[in-house]
Order: C-alpha cells, then sequence, then structure tokens
C-alpha cells in the first residue's frame, strides 16, 4: 500500500508537469490549465502524507538521506508553486517536478532508517523545519536563475524567450528572484545562529566544525557576499548565477551531500 501511494504521487507530478507545460505554452487558456493547478495541489498534499507517515517515528524523526531528500524535494515543489515561479517560468517545474517524482520513488525504494532522538523537542524540530524550508527556496532560486539567463542568451541571439505569455519581464523577474534570495538568507541565518548560540540545548552538545557545518556556513558567506554585490554593484546575469549556483551546491553538499557519504557510503 505505500509503495502504490509513492507510485500514485510520482504519477500525479508526471501528470501536473505535462499539463502545465503544455498549457503555458498555448496562445489562450486551455482546459489543462485548471487541471494543472488541481494535480499539483493533489501531488503536493499526497506527498505530504507519505512523507510525514516516513518520517514521524514513535522513538524520533526518521530523517535519513532517503526521506529528507524527498521532503527537501516536496518542499522546492511546495515554494516554486506558492511564490509563482512555477506560473511565470514554467521551465522551473519542468525540472523540479520530475525530481520531486524520482525523490518520493526512491524514499518508497531505499528505505535506511536513520533515527533523530532529540528532533521530538519543539525547538530542534522548528530548528530543522526553518533549515530545510531555507534550502528548498535556495534550490527554487537556483533553478529559476538556470532558467532566467537561459532565455536572456535567447533574448540576445534574437530567438523568442520560450517563457509563459503572462510572464513579466527579465528584470521585474531578477527583482523577485533576489527578493526570495533575501527571505532564503534570513531563514539560513536564523539557522546557522539557533544552531550556534544553542547547540547544546538543541543537540545536546556544543557545536563542532564539522563538514555539514563548514559547507553550510561557506554557502551562508556566499549568498552574503552576493547580496552585498547586488546592493553595492548591481551584480546581475552571469555573476549573480554563478553566486547562486556556487551557494546552493555548498548548502545542499552540506546536508544532503554529508548524509548521503555517512548514510550510503560510509553505512552510519
Amino acid at each position: 500500500m505505500t509503495i502504490l501511494l509513492h507510485v500514485l504521487v510520482a504519477a500525479l507530478y508526471a501528470s501536473a508537469t505535462w499539463a502545465r507545460w503544455s498549457s503555458s505554452n498555448a496562445r489562450v487558456v486551455t482546459p489543462r490549465a485548471p487541471a494543472a493547478q488541481l494535480l499539483l495541489a493533489l501531488a503536493l498534499a499526497l506527498h505530504a502524507f507519505v512523507i510525514v507517515r516516513a518520517i514521524m517515528r514513535e522513538d524520533g524523526l526518521d530523517l535519513s538521506f532517503v526521506n529528507a531528500l524527498s521532503l527537501v524535494a516536496g518542499l522546492a515543489a511546495l515554494a516554486a508553486w506558492l511564490t509563482g515561479v512555477l506560473r511565470t517560468l514554467p521551465g522551473v517545474g519542468v525540472v523540479i517536478l520530475p525530481v520531486a517524482a524520482f525523490c518520493v520513488l526512491l524514499s518508497a525504494l531505499a528505505a535506511a532508517p536513520h533515527r533523530v532522538s532529540f528532533a521530538g523537542e519543539p525547538w530542534a524540530a522548528t530548528h530543522i523545519a526553518v533549515a530545510l524550508c531555507a534550502y528548498a527556496l535556495f534550490v527554487v532560486v537556483a533553478m529559476q536563475a538556470l532558467v532566467m539567463t537561459g532565455l536572456e542568451k535567447r533574448l540576445h541571439r534574437g530567438q523568442p524567450a520560450m517563457a509563459a505569455p503572462a510572464s513579466p519581464p527579465l528584470l521585474t523577474l531578477e527583482r523577485y528572484m533576489f527578493r526570495l534570495i533575501a527571505v532564503g538568507f534570513v531563514l539560513l541565518t536564523l539557522t546557522l545562529a539557533s544552531g550556534i548560540l544553542f547547540s547544546e540545548q538543541l543537540f545536546g552538545k556544543a557545536v563542532t566544525l564539522t563538514h555539514k557545518n563548514v559547507f553550510s556556513l561557506a554557502g551562508w558567506l556566499a549568498f552574503a557576499i552576493l547580496l552585498f554585490g547586488r546592493w553595492r554593484y548591481g551584480w546581475r546575469g552571469r555573476t549573480a548565477l554563478k553566486w547562486i549556483l556556487g551557494g546552493t551546491l555548498l548548502l545542499v553538499l552540506g546536508y544532503l551531500g554529508s548524509k548521503f557519504v555517512l548514510e550510503v557510503i560510509l553505512r552510519r
């Protein structure tokens, strides 16, 4: 039954991807547009149900690599939908939604429990939730930056933009993207600050310079430099893309990368 639910969620994500992409490329609103919204809403709701069942355990949260991957992918899809990125840049959905479908299947086929007993504490659970939301938001921003860079290149070559018909200008999309970066940066700052200042209360031990912490701090520094460069020098385009991708990669390596090495490669 559990596997069938995962398959259903993946199928809904795939159907939503096709419906959104086909309707966004149409010159007029088609019957597929509301269907795409409904399919995605169902996919996100069922994904939430599935991941909560997988993570919530009596002896603590099961934040194994596959569960964490599925959770971040689901949060990224939700963030892209709620922020309107899927509507204005359909290319983002073509990447994020199939990835979410793959991750939800992987969490059913490659179960490897990894209990986090301290996560039962309210403050620790809040800390983890804020961190995962920040990671998911930066994943969306990275996809948005890649798609916008591709659109900008096409425009410079005199080719059609291949964006949604109702999409705002690229400069407007860029300003909105930096607002999302600012929100993600605030969430990441809260995550790192709480982890450093209240490590013993949250995790029962003092903070240490693990690979996860080093990569997370490096990712925070990359986005801090990006926001300063945007404010002081007006960074945009390829310069901004490099910092966005670099910072996101550092954050992904810090959390999911470290879990992959410890749980999948080292079997700890």
